[in-house]
């Protein structure tokens, strides 16, 4: 029996009853709470060695003050500047040939920066080779040589000069030294030469010497381009904490930099003059390795074909009979008087204006002779006999002295 006043059953007492989810339509259930996920990590970056950051910081400084021709001369003269801190460890002295076109590219700014950063700088500008040997010794300094066009800028000059070209050359590889003759009692003396130097000077150095170098071919800022003034009484002791770095970083390492053999990217004396950059890249790790090998494939290729363009004319001339013979579809042999034709009708080349002839049948001659290349007497075409060469001539010239590139083959990610 209902109580008086008793409201019928309520909504509100009815039984809660969870509810049946339907495939495709929303549920009105509040969701449950999920178990809780473990947050996300992220690893922290690896991380950076003292020789990457030291070498990172050095090439900054280096940027504030000169603007360099590009990122690979920067990483260049980085690497330069820390390997003759481990001189003793390599088994050559690379030499850095700053060199530009005319004044006030930025050679002597360069020479002012590096000079406080490298191992034990001797700067001179026009001292006497006599002077320079004697300075050098089994621990031997950092050279760097200012205004090196007053010493080789003209054939007189350089010749007056030749002891001190004959120092820097011999002085790239190790166990060169000079001997003179010294004392009361004249004895012979061997004065050491390897040392690493730097020379800074108006157009290029002489080949053998820039054949031994890292070159850095300046050149003027253009208008917008700005850089820090060098100061040194401010300036110096940022440069001076880098060097110390140098030192702390790299004196433990002697043993290991002497064992090191690195793969590299090019070949011969090129290899031999890189090999302390990379090295102290291997050394560091980080992306100086990659930077270090770009550096060194780039401007060395760079450095070939500027020797290329104004080496002697005799590889001139052989690249240029290579396209004379592809001009004529590389026929087995080609008379001389062809030859001189497509030679003398290219207005690009020197040979239009050899003589008041152009290059002449004994020019030719005298031009192929120290590469054993000489014409003789061939049949041709329809049994007419003639003077002329043969394309197997010159095959083996051609792959020594200028080898076709080939393509570098590139890596996918």
């Amino acid at each position: 029996m209902e109580h008086a006043g008793a409201e019928p059953y309520s909504d509100s007492d009815k039984p809660v009853w969870p509810p049946v989810a339907v495939p495709g339509q929303p549920s009105d259930a509040p969701s449950l709470p999920s178990p809780e996920e473990p947050p996300t990590v992220i690893p922290d970056p690896a991380p950076v060695s003292e020789g990457e950051q030291v070498l990172t910081e050095l090439r900054e400084q280096i940027r504030r003050y000169v603007v360099l021709p590009s990122e690979e001369a920067f990483t260049a003269v980085t690497l330069w500047v820390a390997a003759t801190h481990l001189q003793t460890a390599w088994q050559h002295a690379p030499r850095l040939a700053v060199v530009g076109p005319a004044k006030r590219c930025g050679k002597s700014r360069l020479l002012d920066v590096i000079t406080e950063s490298v191992h034990d700088p001797l700067i001179t500008v026009n001292a006497s080779a006599a002077a320079v040997f004697r300075s050098i010794t089994d621990t031997p300094p950092t050279l760097l040589v200012d205004e090196a066009d007053t010493l080789f800028g003209s054939v007189k000059v350089a010749e007056k000069n030749e002891e001190m070209r004959g120092l820097l050359n011999a002085g790239h590889q190790r166990n060169r030294p000079t001997l003179r003759v010294s004392g009361p009692n004249h004895e012979v003396a061997k004065f050491p030469t390897f040392a690493m130097a730097a020379l800074a000077g108006i157009g290029d150095l002489p080949d053998t010497i820039m054949d031994r170098s890292i070159v850095i071919r300046m050149r003027r800022r253009r208008p917008g381009e700005k850089v820090a003034e060098f100061r040194t009484f401010r300036d110096t002791p940022t440069l001076h904490a880098l060097r110390d770095r140098f030192v702390a970083w790299l004196a433990p390492l002697h043993a290991d930099a002497m064992e090191l053999t690195p793969t590299m990217p090019v070949e011969d004396r090129a290899a031999d003059t890189w090999q302390p950059l990379v090295s102290v890249a291997d050394l560091a790790g980080g992306q100086w390795p990659d930077l270090a090998r770009t550096a060194c494939r780039v401007m060395a290729k760079h450095e070939a074909e500027q020797d290329q363009d104004s080496s002697s004319l005799g590889i001139r001339l052989l690249a240029d009979i290579r396209r004379a013979f592809a001009t004529e579809g590389n026929p087995p042999a080609l008379r001389t008087g062809r030859l001189l034709d497509i030679l003398n009708q290219d207005d690009e080349t020197p040979w239009p204006e050899h003589t008041a002839n152009g290059l002449t049948p004994r020019g030719l001659q005298i031009l192929l002779k120290e590469y054993g290349i000489s014409s003789a007497t061939r049949r041709f075409h329809g049994n007419v006999q003639a003077k002329g060469f043969t394309r197997l001539q010159f095959a083996d010239s051609w792959a020594r002295y200028c080898p076709e590139s080939t393509p570098e083959a590139t890596t996918g990610a």
